[in-house]
């Protein structure tokens, strides 16, 4: 079982991503493949299955038109409890870093955050659940031998979105739950990140800055080109911790994983905890002063130079050409 994800009432493309992976897990297992979508209302389930899917539980329920932990949690549990999936899959994202673990202690099962890969041990037919650990220098590779459902997240953008394919068919099954709210929490409002144009997890574009840049001045280069491109903006660890921009923007282990088509690394020496969040990027161009720096080994292309001369340059000629158009 895949959980998928909605966005006031749209299905996420992150759910694609996840039925690429669950479809080669369920086919390996010879096993049904399904994606829990929870919300109070959902628009064109169908797509599900054109993604993969051979059955769509939508669990629907006033409690769920607003991302609460205990009402998803409670609806996730029940779902688990009644159809009792062998594997359950979902993203690193905030919904799924919430309600996963919530869900895990009160199924009394295991639960891997982060995996980079999922795949299916041949002889034991168990969940094989990988992820990176000690900061990035070895991969652990995880089993849930003993208990079910075996739960494990994914980044997200760590795998392109299952292909839609207008043949296939299935099975979509509503199912109404009731009194999944909690006393203890209650909605308030929606409130946007001000610090963000652009939600780096959905850019085609990111623009990244790294500690090269010195300080919060220097970091306003990064916000410019940024803006010039209609791009979202990424930073290091370092510049996080800096204080230079806040945690929504931080990409790495330790952050978000993306997969633009186009990154741009400025004044990153591309540590391996960076390299980790961006590196299925389509395009990497990379922009360092230090010929040796590492993000030049994963970049497409490459420019040698002090960012503070390049990227005003690059800012200066980008804006001719959209003069011109």
């Amino acid at each position: 079982m895949v959980l998928g994800e909605q966005r006031n009432g749209t299905v996420h493309r992150v759910t694609f991503e996840l039925l690429n992976r669950g479809r080669t897990l369920a086919d390996k297992l010879g096993v049904e493949l399904s994606c829990a979508i929870l919300g109070d209302r959902v628009d064109d389930l169908g797509e599900v299955i054109r993604r993969g899917a051979d059955r769509v539980y939508h669990v629907s329920s006033p409690d769920l038109a607003q991302f609460l932990p205990w009402p998803y949690t409670r609806a996730l549990v029940q779902l688990i409890e009644e159809v009792r999936p062998e594997v359950v899959i979902a993203a690193a994202t905030t919904t799924g870093r919430t309600v996963m673990p919530l869900a895990a202690a009160r199924l009394k099962t295991g639960l891997t955050a982060d995996c980079t890969i999922l795949d299916i041990d041949p002889a034991e037919k168990i969940l094989l659940q990988t992820r990176p650990a000690i900061g990035g220098n070895v991969m652990a590779t995880i089993k849930t031998p003993f208990t079910r459902p075996q739960m494990a997240t994914v980044r997200p953008r760590s795998t392109r979105p299952a292909a839609r394919d207008e043949s296939r068919t299935g099975i979509i099954e509503v199912r109404n739950y009731s009194n999944l709210a909690s006393l203890g929490e209650i909605f308030l409002e929606y409130m946007a990140d001000p610090t963000q144009e652009v939600n780096i997890q959905d850019a085609d574009i990111i623009v990244s800055g790294g500690k090269g840049l010195k300080n919060r001045e220097g970091f306003k280069l990064v916000l410019e080109l940024a803006r010039v491109l209609g791009a979202g903006v990424g930073a290091s660890r370092d510049v996080v911790e800096l204080g230079w921009i806040g945690y929504p923007h931080q990409i790495g282990l330790s952050g978000k994983t993306v997969s633009p088509k186009l990154y741009i690394a400025v004044g990153i020496s591309g540590k391996v905890q960076h390299l980790a969040g961006m590196q299925t990027s389509e395009i990497i161009v990379a922009i360092n002063k230090d010929p040796d720096a590492q993000i030049f080994q994963v970049a497409d292309f490459g420019i040698v130079g002090d960012a503070f001369e390049v990227v005003p340059e690059l800012i200066n000629q980008l804006k001719k050409i959209k003069a011109e158009a």
